[in-house]
């Protein structure tokens, strides 16, 4: 397997996981934690290293170290495993994406931004997906079939039980408190703005061909996805909140060992489902239009990259995330991607355009 974000929490759980199967990792990828990676290499012995600066280079262990998207590329081309896990996080994955299509490998993918801004062109590529609701969707979809509707499930974030009015003053700080997950830090504010959700139901349209698509809201995160059939029933996957089984799903052929404990529905205090508010959560406003123009999630994602990293470090208020998103779309208009440069182009403009 080929690891690309390896030092994040998607990349360390799966090699914990290859770990526990023996499998060979031919190559690491990672940005700027040298420490962890020096250990991953010690552990792993891969044939190929890459990391993101140049300055960098001298504290790697490892004879063959390539810097940068261009040596992430000249591994995807060189190295034969057919397994890439792309862990990179934000429209820096796209690329490696593009690039593992181009080589036919099988794409273990982590990177939700390359779909939504690029699904169209990543159309015929070998994707599992590693997500806790698309994985619980492809089970689903795998086992039946006149599925009326799909759902995804959302935690809420880390203003939940917060009122409107309140998150006028909340900091980073506090949006990084997630109820149930363990994610990195972007992903955390996505979920607390309910961006990621929006993401993962375009992620949905262009993994299963799936319109009818929409999110509730579940706290406890132990029912992941929900498929509505024509005949009036209904079916669920429950799972505990480990991105563990996930990526299991993702990298391995087999799937007959124990990832995480099994519920005990005993024990387990009463379910509860919740529609999205939109006055709280604005972003989620943008589903059907999203789905109906796929090409506006290029706008999105940069609008909402920038303005979280913003957010992060304290240079914009957290309503300013969603603010910002709707005044781009606004500026912007519809995306015309006639090719895979356009994608490019409008990502720079939007960046500018915020900057």
């Amino acid at each position: 397997m080929i690891v690309f974000g390896s030092t994040g929490s998607i990349g360390v759980n799966a090699l914990a996981l290859a770990a526990t199967k023996n499998m060979k990792i031919s190559a690491l990828a990672c940005g700027e934690n040298i420490k962890l990676l020096n250990k991953q290499i010690e552990r792993f012995k891969p044939e190929f290293v890459c990391i993101k600066n140049h300055k960098d280079k001298s504290l790697v262990k490892h004879k063959r170290v390539f810097v940068g998207q261009e040596g992430l590329e000249k591994i995807l081309k060189e190295c034969e495993d057919e397994l890439f896990l792309n862990a990179i996080v934000g429209f820096a994955g796209l690329r490696s994406s593009l690039k593992a299509k181009e080589c036919h490998k099988n794409i273990a993918l982590a990177n939700k931004e390359s779909l939504v801004v690029a699904g169209e062109f990543l159309k015929g590529a070998k994707i599992i997906p590693i997500d806790s609701e698309h994985s619980a969707l492809k089970f689903l979809l795998q086992k039946h079939k006149n599925v009326k509707k799909l759902y995804i499930t959302a935690s809420g974030g880390a203003f939940w039980k917060s009122k409107i009015k309140d998150l006028q003053k909340v900091s980073a700080k506090d949006a990084l408190k997630h109820p149930t997950w363990e994610m990195g830090a972007k992903i955390t504010i996505d979920s607390a703005t309910m961006a990621n959700k929006l993401f993962e139901i375009i992620e949905a349209y262009h993994l299963y061909g799936f319109k009818d698509i929409d999110a509730l809201i579940e706290p406890k995160s132990i029912i992941h996805a929900l498929c509505e059939f024509k005949n009036g029933s209904s079916t669920a996957y429950f799972s505990y909140a480990d991105m563990k089984l996930a990526i299991s799903q993702a990298i391995f052929k087999k799937h007959n060992t124990k990832i995480l404990e099994y519920i005990d529905f005993v024990k387990l205090s009463g379910l509860k489902f919740y529609r999205v508010n939109e006055r709280k959560y604005p972003i989620f406003k943008l589903k059907n239009e999203l789905l109906n123009y796929p090409s506006l999630g290029v706008l999105i994602n940069a609008a909402n990259e920038v303005l979280v990293y913003k957010f992060l470090k304290g240079k914009c208020g957290f309503l300013d995330i969603s603010k910002g998103i709707f005044k781009v779309l606004n500026h912007f208009g519809i995306p015309k991607l006639d090719n895979i440069l356009a994608v490019f182009e409008y990502d720079t403009k939007v960046r500018e355009y915020l900057r």
